[in-house]
């Protein structure tokens, strides 16, 4: 029994596809199969059922995956421990991150890190909350950034910052005349949303009290797959919508005429690095975090979690 027989149950365990987890381990499916094969003949039994599709571990297969699970983490702890003692920063960080952090947070950190950690390859794709979850607990992704918490005692969280909540007026809309906004300013029916599956959907959800509506009071004949299209969704109707303070940093002056800060205390969200509690990189991890931090506007910064909005 080898380590990397170890690793391959793994991959096929994730994968559930001979070709998919062999590409994901760096060899070929022939190769694959044969040492799974071999580690089934000394174990003297079947891991896996391989006349379903996708193949699905037996009975007895996912204990022993289980148990490699536990072995190989261990055995990445101690190569870990050994790079942290070294002060070495090297390897490949996989990051999920919301849509709408994404287009604001990615370019303040993403090249000062790459250049001060030359050695460390940080490989980024969008996606919901709900996978970037998925993700970290198959191992397919190292960490997340997102909005927390998450109530989810198998993820660590890490907050990074708290960001506040803001209205986007039209010009045409009645909440353009206030100084200041309360949710209950807003008119439902000219409420841009994103669509289904974003969090932030949810926290303006939960910010306005629209399950309190009915379908034909709501103005749900548009929903959006990004925070720009809401944006400009706006500028060219008579609607409001609700934007996150990272989107407006770069507003032109008559941008920010439309925009309108909600009344003390306001709405803020939680935003974090997160990992799957058993994670081994965690220096890579506190580096990461303090990058983030470093190139966070200080007005930003300064925010405080008093009144953090649902997810």
């Amino acid at each position: 029994m080898t380590i990397t027989q170890l690793e391959y149950i793994i991959a096929l365990d994730t994968y559930r596809h001979f070709a998919t987890a062999a590409d994901k381990s760096f060899v070929t499916q022939p190769t694959l199969s044969m040492q799974i094969q071999k580690l089934e003949d000394e174990l003297g039994s079947k891991l896996f059922d391989r006349s379903k599709q996708p193949v699905i571990p037996t009975e007895i297969g996912e204990e022993v995956i289980h148990q490699a699970r536990m072995i190989v983490h261990e055995v990445k702890m101690m190569h870990q421990l050994i790079q942290d003692k070294q002060g070495v920063f090297r390897g490949e960080l996989r990051i999920g991150i919301i849509p709408t952090l994404a287009p604001y947070l990615l370019p303040l950190f993403l090249q000062p890190f790459l250049h001060k950690y030359p050695d460390i390859k940080i490989r980024v794709k969008e996606m919901t909350t709900d996978i970037i979850v998925e993700k970290l607990k198959a191992g397919k992704i190292d960490a997340g950034l997102l909005v927390t918490p998450l109530q989810d005692n198998s993820i660590k969280e890490y907050p990074l910052f708290y960001e506040e909540l803001i209205a986007y007026v039209s010009k045409k809309n009645a909440a353009y005349k206030k100084t200041y906004v309360l949710a209950n300013d807003i008119d439902l029916k000219e409420l841009w949303l994103l669509e289904e599956g974003h969090c932030f959907r949810s926290q303006i959800v939960n910010l306005c009290e629209l399950k309190k509506m009915s379908k034909h009071q709501s103005h749900f004949e548009y929903e959006a797959g990004s925070v720009e299209t809401l944006r400009k969704m706006v500028e060219m109707t008579n609607g409001v919508t609700i934007l996150p303070e990272m989107a407006t940093l770069d507003f032109t002056v008559k941008q920010l005429n439309m925009v309108r800060h909600f009344k003390s205390p306001v709405p803020v969200r939680e935003v974090s690095l997160v990992t799957h509690r058993d994670y081994v990189k965690k220096k890579l991890v506190d580096v990461l975090k303090a990058e983030i931090i470093a190139v966070i506007p200080p007005k930003v910064m300064l925010n405080k979690n008093k009144n953090m909005v649902k997810i």
